[in-house]
């Protein structure tokens, strides 16, 4: 079936309502395009198999997963052999190779994770990283809309059609009819280049991504989850049958320690994290360079610590959030029952994986000499004008 109506878009290429149904609705036809038990047999990962966590992006050449690096390079893991892995940028293999058991852990939004639960997959989430909505929508400069319903009637460019889970919750949460969205999908990478070439009125954007789009000379503004969203962002989920096993259950509380203190090496020192990252893919500081680089690194990190005030550390889920997203998907046919908080997420890692000595991890950040080019990046500066191109 084509993902295209031609007729529909003036980018040339519109998203059919029919075919996006196809990847993201209820019933058999999308348990086939989710991946779900009937497409491949699942398989059980034995003992001494390396951890495997799997990106929701297709690449892990991205700042994004900095705690994850750290970690690796302060062996803040132990003994505990991990890989992480792209997997295909299809938008639900985050969560279907989980199930399939292809992978151990993965990252999905909460959009696809509730279609995961829609469709029976029984998997649940174990660690909050992004305690707050990390998505944006950016617009061509001068152009930007402070409500969602401005955009009735206009053409929203995404990489993925699956990104529509993602954004239909926030229109319909911001009181804009998601019907009325004539949505794009443009591909990756190339959707915010299609933006900028005027090939739409907004794109589906995240933090991190906001500083690497300026780098690349993007003039763009943005409207900010952050300021004006109530819901969660991505988050880490397995097997239910993880959390269930004492085995399974010890290594996650010793793996989700080593992010743990890799995000708290982060909040420490930005341009230290920055550069770990730098080092374990020189292509990504070839992209960014070591300001953009630093201030991607830093909007991600303040998505992952969000308040933590109304929180109980690293990783910990605010149940608030998580039900007005569940509601609003279930308002939207997203998801065709009440899903009960209680058996789809879980904070019983947050108090294991949070305990962790912070004056060793006080003490490598100390100890870090970050390259030669990146001690001129100032931090405080960044912080400055963190929102400079928010429309707010």
């Amino acid at each position: 079936m084509n993902k295209r109506d031609t007729n529909n878009s003036k980018a040339g290429g519109g998203m059919s309502r029919r075919y996006f149904l196809q990847v993201t609705g209820t019933g058999a036809v999308t348990a086939m395009a989710l991946g779900g038990a009937s497409v491949l047999p699942k398989s059980a990962r034995a003992a001494g198999d390396p951890y495997v966590w799997i990106s929701p992006r297709g690449t892990v050449e991205v700042l994004d997963d900095y705690p994850y690096w750290i970690a690796k390079e302060f062996g803040y893991f132990g003994d505990i052999e991990t890989k992480l892995e792209p997997g295909p940028s299809d938008g639900t293999a985050t969560v279907k190779f989980v199930d399939q058991g292809r992978a151990d852990m993965g990252f999905p939004s909460p959009g696809i994770f509730s279609f995961a639960i829609e469709n029976g997959l029984d998997l649940i989430s174990v660690w909050n990283m992004g305690a707050v909505d990390v998505f944006n929508f950016a617009f061509r400069k001068g152009e930007g809309v402070k409500d969602l319903k401005d955009l009735e009637g206009k053409t929203v460019l995404l990489a993925s059609a699956a990104w529509q889970a993602i954004t239909d919750p926030m229109f319909l949460a911001a009181g804009a009819d998601p019907s009325k969205i004539n949505y794009v999908e443009a591909g990756w990478p190339t959707w915010g280049t299609a933006l900028v070439r005027g090939e739409g009125d907004a794109a589906l954007a995240w933090e991190g991504l906001r500083a690497d789009w300026e780098g690349k000379g993007f003039e763009l503004e943005y409207w900010l989850g952050v300021d004006h969203s109530g819901f969660p962002a991505n988050s880490f989920v397995v097997r239910t049958s993880d959390v269930s096993d004492p085995e399974r259950h010890k290594l996650l509380e010793d793996y989700l320690r080593g992010w743990a203190m890799g995000l708290e090496f982060g909040h420490i020192d930005p341009r230290a994290a920055t550069d770990i990252v730098f080092k374990q893919f020189p292509i990504v500081k070839n992209n960014l360079g070591p300001k953009f680089g630093t201030e991607s690194m830093m909007q991600l990190a303040a998505v992952f610590r969000g308040d933590m005030s109304k929180r109980e550390g690293w990783g910990w889920h605010e149940l608030a959030r998580w039900r007005l997203f569940f509601d609003m998907a279930k308002s939207l046919g997203q998801v065709t029952k009440d899903i009960d908080l209680d058996k789809v997420i879980t904070n019983e890692f947050v108090g294991p994986a949070n305990n962790f000595d912070k004056g060793r991890v006080q003490a490598d950040s100390a100890g870090y000499e970050v390259a030669s080019d990146m001690k001129s990046v100032s931090v405080d500066a960044i912080k400055a004008g963190f929102f400079d191109n928010a429309v707010r």
